[in-house]
This record gives structure tokens, sequence and C-alpha cells, in this order.
């Protein structure tokens, strides 16, 4: 979901004959400690993996310890910006404000969509917030899908270009130790699915007269790509898990056939106040564990034309409750390793992007709809997604310095999160 207009299961193993000790002794040190709940092994070089407990229900291991993700989707665009702004050369102090509430929160790690320009000063500012808050951050890299044309996964070329840079980007920032989990595109299957966002095609696939199958053979295009490059991550980084990027549930048993080298599932999903049978889904079309990289609920109710905190914690709520009944620890599926809420701070950039006047103020204009968000689905067109009003506090100034203001969430998830 996160909009970007201008740039808008597996255990981890090393390879040789000590595999088999090593899974035994892990599963053996993760089973104590869930049983236990505590316990103190030998110290052993930080490894990230994910480890199964003997009903084959999968949970994320972060230096031998269970590690449930209490996560937030982080893009914290200051008033009168867009996405062309690097966000990471803004003062200290703000990602020390952030870090400061989101401590308070609970949060324990934070989703950025693609590394900034400046590598040293992206560095600087993760390891800030798992230095002094111990969060840390799952990197993203959108895959060439927001240059500016259409991505063109049939390309060779194309393909080879965003690969290098990929790999670039594991290279640079592999050793840090804010470090969780790779993740490999964002929504890129919406290029092929109903949506139609950034569509490619090639030659070849237009030769396909039947717009099922031609959807098939673009999802086995992209998806055998994605493996590949979790391949080559692989070989150069074994200490963390890769994961899947993708909108919704969509493809999913096309992409499970082409998923050897990745580890997870990281989906956005939007299905209002409940995730419906997204779990059993990925279970039997995935078969590996997954996260939410994205769920929520805008606080603007496009109907009543008025800011409603009330509906959006009653939405994120009922959405991190069903989270949690399927961790590994609760009564459900337990296949999910946690989520990221979208998002932390509200954008005000993002309704009228094309329109920087727009930037310092926020827009109540809602751009798409989304019938599971019913409470304001009757408005106008029935556009009821109101892009700037996501975040769970609100941005703000005063005495010209930037401020955040807890939403009402806030407090919901904070109580939630103090386990």
């Amino acid at each position: 979901m996160q909009k970007n207009i201008k740039i808008s299961a597996k255990m981890i193993t090393r390879p040789g004959v000590k595999v088999k000790q090593e899974f035994l002794t892990l599963s053996l040190a993760f089973l104590f400690l869930l049983s236990s709940g505590c316990g103190h092994l030998a110290k052993e070089p930080e490894r990230i993996f994910i480890g199964k407990d003997k009903n084959n229900r999968s949970q994320l291991i972060v230096d031998n310890k269970p590690y449930i993700i209490n996560g937030v989707c982080y893009n914290p665009m200051p008033i009168g910006k867009d996405n062309s702004y690097d966000l990471w050369q803004q003062d200290i102090g703000v990602f020390k404000m952030d870090g400061d509430l989101m401590k308070d929160l609970g949060v324990n790690t934070i989703r950025i969509y693609q590394p900034g320009p400046d590598v040293e000063r992206t560095k600087e500012i993760i390891n800030f917030f798992y230095k002094n808050f111990r969060i840390r951050t799952v990197m993203g890299n959108w895959l060439g899908f927001w240059e500016g044309i259409a991505p063109d996964y049939a390309n060779l070329e194309f393909r080879k270009r965003v690969k290098d840079n990929c790999l670039q980007m594991v290279k640079e920032f592999k050793d840090e130790p804010a470090i969780l989990i790779w993740t490999l595109g964002n929504e890129n299957n919406f290029s092929f699915g109903k949506e139609k966002l950034r569509v490619w095609t090639s030659p070849q696939l237009d030769s396909v007269a039947d717009p099922m199958k031609k959807r098939e053979a673009m999802a086995e295009i992209y998806y055998k790509f994605v493996n590949e490059l979790a391949g080559e991550i692989k070989k150069i980084d074994k200490a963390h898990p890769v994961a899947l990027g993708n909108g919704g549930l969509d493809n999913i048993e096309i992409a499970q056939k082409f998923s050897g080298n990745l580890d997870l599932l990281a989906c956005s999903v939007y299905n209002g106040k409940s995730f419906g049978s997204a779990f059993s889904k990925v279970k039997n079309n995935w078969g590996k564990p997954f996260l939410f990289s994205e769920f929520g609920c805008d606080s603007f109710d496009a109907l009543k034309k008025q800011p409603d905190e009330d509906v959006q914690t009653e939405f994120i709520s009922s959405q991190w409750k069903e989270i949690k009944r399927n961790l590994v620890q609760g009564n459900g599926e337990g296949n999910c390793l946690g989520g990221f809420v979208f998002e932390w701070s509200d954008e005000w950039w993002k309704h009228n992007d094309f329109d920087p006047s727009g930037y310092s103020i926020q827009d109540e204009g809602a751009g798409w709809p989304n019938g599971a968000y019913y409470f304001d689905i009757a408005a106008e067109k029935n556009l009821n997604m109101n892009e700037e009003w996501w975040g769970i506090v609100k941005i703000g100034e005063r005495d010209g310095a930037p401020i955040r203001v807890p939403k009402k969430v806030f407090y919901t998830l904070k109580d939630s999160w103090k386990d």
C-alpha cells in the first residue's frame, strides 16, 4: 500500500555435515524456551532463522530467543515534502523522538521499503534505533518497481540491473546489527493482477490470448526471478531470512512453486476488521511461515468527513488479536511471525502527489474504495481510503520543529504489546 509515485519453514542452516546436529540443538533450545519462558544458552554469534516446534508451528528465532515482530512501517515524511525527499537526512532529533515513542509503545521492528541514497547515513539511523531502543529493521528493495518506466521482469537486461542493485544493498548492509530480514518487492504482483499497476509485457506474453494464462505466465516469470535473487542473496548472507513481498495473497499458489530459496512470505493485507481465511490460505497455498508486511486502518471517516480515531482503534485491535491468535503460542494456525502496522506517522503528500502546494496540508480526500472498511464505504463514489491518515501518530510542528501526537490506537496497541 505504500505509495511511491515519484521514485509512492525452512530453517537457515550452514551447509555441511553439521546440519542435522545444528537443527536438533536449535530445535531443542527453542522448545525449552517456549515451555519455560526462560533459560540461558551458551552465547554464540547472533543468527536469525525460522524455527519449528514439534507441531510444525513456526517462530522467528533471534540469538536463540523467540522473536515476535511488533512492527510499524516507517516512512516519516516531514510536512511539506514528498517521496522524492531523502527522509534519512532529517535531524537526529526526529529519530530520537520516534524511537522514544516506539519504545514506549513496544515496537521492536521497523520496516523500511528501500535504503536511502546515502548508504552511510541509512546505516547510522537504523543502528541508532537498534543501539538506543533495541529496534531492528526489516529492509526492503523495490526491485525496480517505481523507476521512471514500468518494470520489465521479462527483460534480461532489466533483471540484471535490478539484481545488481539488490545484491549491492545486501553487501552494504548485511553486517549491520540492526538488520533482521530482507524483503524482496512490496506489491509488485499488482503489475500482473487485477490492479493493473505499472503493467509490463513482452512479445512472447502478448502472444498468449487467454488473459488468465497470460497472468499466470507473468506471475511465473516474476516469482522465478525473485527466487533466483533470493538464492544469490544467500550466497552473500547466510545470517538473515529472505522474504517475498507480496500484495495480498493473490498468486501465492504460483509463487509457492518457485520458492525454494525463500524463507517466508511478507504480505500486505487490507481485508478490513478481520483477515478472514488468510492464515489457512497461507498454510494451504504457501506452506511456509509469513508475516504481515502491512495491515491497518486509516483514521478518517470519508462519509462523515471527519477524523475518527475510534474506528481506527477498533479495526487495528481486531487485526492484532487475530495475528496474536495465529502466532506459535496461540491456538490458530501457528504460521504467523507478527506484522507491521501501516503506518507509523501520517504522510501529508500522498493524496494529490502531483501538487506540491498540498504537501503542507493534511488532505481529507479519499483516493480509492475498499468495501472491507465498511464504516465509510457509502461515501461519494465509494471512495473511502484516505491515504494521508493511516499513521498511528499524527505529525505537526511546534515553533518550527516537528512533533508527534499519538492517536488513540497507540495506547491500545501499547497494552497489547507490553508483554
